[in-house]
């Protein structure tokens, strides 16, 4: 799964001191999924991975009471982004690993065409070979340390 983040958040996330990443929809994967963090302008670049511990699915308001403390965010800025939603889901992630090298958005795009998602998308083969390809280094993680099939 490939998730764009603020950099702010992308910076709490690998250093563990946000855990919960929260999102306006429903979000569908398993426990061990692997998570590519991708930060938005002005870093524009994969700074990292984690793994998808659980997924809390649930209300905003029922989100918000069983993760607060977890999520990086004030009450403020969680109503703010919920503002209209029906649905909340809270990403529980671990095992955060920084890549030491961030892979920029135009070394992903001379891979092949790549466009970031607004919030998350699943990757496939194609996805994860152009990562793979943009940044050994990305590579090696997603290979390595996440135990993911990456085709090369």
């Amino acid at each position: 799964m490939l998730l764009s983040v603020h950099p702010r958040f992308a910076t709490a996330i690998l250093a563990g001191s946000k855990t919960v990443e929260v999102r306006r929809q429903r979000v569908a994967v398993p426990p061990g999924t692997p998570v590519v963090l991708y930060a938005t302008a002005p870093t524009m670049a994969l700074v990292g991975a984690a793994l998808v511990a659980a997924v809390h699915v649930g209300s905003p308001r029922e989100v918000w009471s069983a993760h607060r403390a977890q999520t990086g965010i004030s009450r403020r800025e969680f109503d703010e982004y919920m503002s209209g939603a029906s649905q909340a889901s809270g990403l529980t992630l671990t095992e955060p690993v920084t890549f030491e090298e961030p892979v920029p958005l135009s070394a992903l795009r001379a891979a092949g065409p790549f466009h970031p998602p607004q919030s998350y998308r699943y990757l496939h083969g194609e996805s994860l070979r152009q990562m793979v390809e943009a940044s050994s280094a990305a590579g090696a993680v997603l290979h390595g340390v996440l135990g993911t099939p990456v085709p090369v």
